[in-house]
């Protein structure tokens, strides 16, 4: 396997003091500045803080007024002075702002550090789901997002031997956790349960795709305080320190070469999951993390990265589902408070926002008591963007090793 890094200092070297995490929804009482101050003072409260303490910020977007710049977030904050930077990663954007906080902190480049994604989608009539041709219209005329991640699900049943209806059968259930879990999280979206019946019988979007197996386009925005472990405890008596971080590109998009993928797994997401275990020193993801967020753009996505992160062998996810392995009170419970499914998915937000939940569930402070999860000490969110072709994570502990 690759070492993705010589220098592994940075693993409990850097800890989150605090964050802040708006309602996400369709937010027609807000502006994007409205969203972003939300967010970033929610943070700054935790942590104890004030945003002239913020020595540097990176930014996670990719539909702001002026589509140029970390600009929205130094208006809005008047962080007059500091570097603010802005990256518009697809759907990992979030996790890259927060691993280059982490990195701008564990460098000696600053002592304080924020991380902060924010999009006001749907005042645009954001769709989300991708229309027309794609970035080549010579090679591709452009599927839509359902679409292409549909393909997913044909290729694995083909590859694995599962029958229409066993896939069908298997996204549902990962439908109906999310639901539930989304209708106990105050901040969510959507807070409808669901039963196996409404999944099955809703409007199909692309098979065997339906209405419940896509996320929905929100508003929202998600903020991180990031510093150096040895300073965490001035600020709070529960830090949560980082393990291990990865980001993987592929370098040409996965349905171009024909010949070495086959849609049933994807290399971003393998290499992802290896460079951030290696940094955290995870080498049985499935029994070492307690919980997980992970990127239920479709339900398909989220059960590839069940197996592509290793928390279920190679064609055994459906098997895991079945047995309720990832439900709130199964070996591993993955999103937990709805995942993109339910919270919503206002794209640069969604990875910080992922990370607000595994670091108020390690803390045991989150919003509804019900939700909480009892015993867990590592977590893991992850985001999966573009065609797709990118993907970052993060593992957190409430443990300094």
């Amino acid at each position: 396997m690759k070492k993705y890094f010589k220098n592994k200092q940075i693993r409990d070297e850097v800890a989150i003091i605090g964050m802040g995490c708006t309602k996400f929804g369709e937010r027609w009482d807000t502006g994007l500045s409205d969203l972003i101050i939300d967010a970033a003072f929610e943070a700054f409260d935790d942590a104890g803080i004030q945003a002239s303490d913020v020595e540097v910020c990176y930014f996670a977007n990719t539909n702001a007024p002026n589509n140029c710049s970390g600009t929205p977030v130094t208006d809005a904050l008047k962080l007059h002075g500091i570097p603010v930077t802005r990256n518009e990663n697809w759907c990992t954007s979030g996790h890259i702002a927060l691993i280059n906080a982490i990195l701008a902190v564990s460098s000696g480049m600053c002592d304080i550090a924020m991380a902060i994604g924010a999009e006001k989608l749907k005042d645009k009539g954001y769709a989300g789901m991708g229309i027309g041709r794609g970035l080549d219209p010579v090679r591709e005329a452009r599927r839509d997002a359902p679409g292409s991640f549909a393909l997913i699900a044909e290729a694995y049943g083909k590859k694995y031997g599962y029958s229409y209806d066993d896939i069908k059968t298997a996204l549902a259930k990962i439908d109906i956790k999310n639901h539930y879990n989304g209708s106990l999280s105050p901040k969510a979206h959507f807070h409808n349960r669901l039963t196996m019946e409404q999944v099955m019988a809703a409007p199909m979007i692309a098979s065997p795709l339906g209405l419940f197996d896509c996320c929905g386009t929100s508003d929202g925005a998600a903020c991180a305080i990031i510093t150096r472990a040895d300073l965490a405890k001035n600020y709070r008596e529960d830090p949560i320190y980082i393990k291990g971080f990865g980001c993987a590109t592929d370098m040409i998009t996965p349905h171009y070469r024909p010949r070495e993928f086959d849609w049933s797994s994807f290399e971003a997401l393998r290499n992802c999951a290896a460079m951030a275990y290696d940094m955290a020193g995870i080498t049985n993801p499935r029994e070492q993390i307690d919980l997980a967020e992970v990127h239920d753009c479709f339900s398909i996505t989220e059960m590839a990265i069940y197996e592509d992160f290793g928390f279920s062998k190679r064609g055994e996810a459906i098997k895991d589902i079945n047995d309720g392995f990832f439900e709130r009170t199964g070996g591993l419970p993955v999103n937990v408070d709805g995942g993109l499914k339910c919270f919503g998915h206002p794209v640069g937000a969604s990875g910080i926002r992922m990370t607000y939940e595994i670091y108020k569930q390690l803390q045991h402070k989150v919003d509804n008591p019900e939700r909480q999860l009892e015993d867990v000490h590592i977590g893991l969110s992850q985001t999966f963007g573009g065609p797709p072709q990118i993907a970052a994570c993060l593992i957190l502990g409430n443990e300094k090793g």
